[in-house]
């Protein structure tokens, strides 16, 4: 119980600092689309994105910097409550749904996608590429699942400030490979992630 109580409170003063990191950077969007091919990701890589929320780092620049480059998008469904998302092909332009938590998924008729690429929401990181998300897994079951299956890069998209000493974590969190913040792209060693 007190770990849980521990993550709650981490959740809301990251929460606070992210929304002044937003704030303060209001060009971070463009500032990141900048390290689209910093990420060297393999031709024509499959990338699953996220539609961002409140004061999420927006990774939409970034996403139109990846298919500029050649590389294919989508974007999450949420499945059910202990499930992985769902991914679905998606393109600019193309019609979204906005979901009972008032996020903007594909609609379900788009074709489903594998991706090799994640782009991960957070509310803090670490330097050992600890996440922290919102406690209700999505990303940690679907990162498992995507892993389990084949190589798939997690990269976090973030501001550079919400980086914290140390993350708690446990077997069922899952590690970024990667992380783009307006200061640059941030890679993980494998030996981190073990």
């Amino acid at each position: 119980m007190a770990a849980m109580s521990s993550k709650q409170a981490l959740r809301k003063e990251a929460a606070t600092r992210r929304a002044e990191l937003a704030r303060a950077t209001p060009d971070h969007a463009a500032l990141i689309a900048a390290f689209a091919l910093a990420l060297e990701l393999q031709e024509g890589a499959h990338i699953a994105s996220y539609w961002p929320i409140r004061d999420e780092a927006d990774p939409r620049a970034l996403m139109t910097a990846l298919a500029a480059a050649g590389h294919a998008l989508a974007l999450p469904r949420i499945v059910a409550r202990d499930q992985p998302l769902a991914f679905h092909h998606w393109r600019d332009r193309d019609p979204t749904l906005v979901n009972v938590f008032g996020i903007a998924e594909p609609l379900e008729a788009a074709p489903l996608a594998v991706p090799n690429v994640v782009l991960v929401p957070l509310l803090a990181f670490d330097a050992q590429g600890h996440r922290l998300g919102y406690g209700a897994g999505y990303y940690d079951r679907t990162l498992s699942a995507l892993r389990a299956a084949g190589d798939v890069l997690a990269v976090g998209i973030a501001y550079a400030g919400q980086e914290v000493l140390e993350l708690p974590h446990d077997a069922l969190d899952e590690r970024l490979d990667l992380l783009v913040t307006e200061a640059g792209v941030r890679r993980f060693s494998v030996s981190a992630r073990s």
